[in-house]
């Protein structure tokens, strides 16, 4: 079976650019940015909740811990925020703040789905999969899926020197092999290979 493809810089752009166009802009762009800033798993953005990345006095965690219902195999963990990260948690947050009450105090409620659907309930993985390929599709981009920010993630912190056994236990993998599976290896990264010799 073929792998998701990894997005480029320029395709990364190209995307946020479609979403920003897009019906739930603010929504859709934090589901993707949990994939690719996360490595989060469709599945595992579907069930995240408010109180999963604030505090009921509103302030934001640095940290995740994922319940084991949310994960595969059902094992929890914890995963890390970056600034990155943190800051576009906390633009959706405003984006929801400044809707209409009792709107904004329905959405911004602990309990209430970090990601909602248009029926203001979780998403489904398998609906949340759609959107992605939705977005993927309407960005003209070939070959990417739901899982292609996972990708992205693990590539991007394996080309940074990051260990692959830290990388295994960041994206929750049980098996190093695994994670070395996600990770994708280009032409200019082979020759520069070679050129250390």
């Amino acid at each position: 079976m073929k792998q998701a493809k990894v997005l480029n810089e320029q395709e990364l752009k190209r995307l946020f650019a479609i979403i920003a166009s897009q019906r739930h802009a603010e929504r859709n762009r934090l589901a993707v940015m949990l994939s690719f800033q996360a490595g989060l798993r469709v599945r595992e953005i579907a069930h995240l909740k408010h109180k999963d990345v604030r505090t009921g006095d509103g302030d934001l965690l640095d940290r995740v811990h994922l319940n084991p219902s949310y994960t595969k195999g059902g094992h929890s963990r914890t995963i890390f925020l970056n600034g990155t990260l943190i800051k576009e948690i906390e633009r959706y947050l405003r984006h929801l703040s400044g809707l209409p009450a009792p709107l904004s105090t329905r959405l911004l409620q602990l309990e209430a789905p970090l990601i909602p659907s248009q029926k203001r309930q979780h998403f489904s993985p398998n609906t949340l999969c759609q959107l992605f390929s939705t977005l993927y599709s309407i960005s003209g981009i070939k070959g990417a899926s739901s899982h292609s920010g996972r990708r992205y993630f693990i590539t991007k912190l394996a080309h940074s020197g990051v260990s692959p056994k830290i990388i295994m236990e960041l994206v929750g993998h049980k098996q190093l092999s695994t994670t070395q599976r996600y990770i994708e290896v280009t032409e200019t990264q082979l020759r520069k290979a070679v050129n250390l010799i």
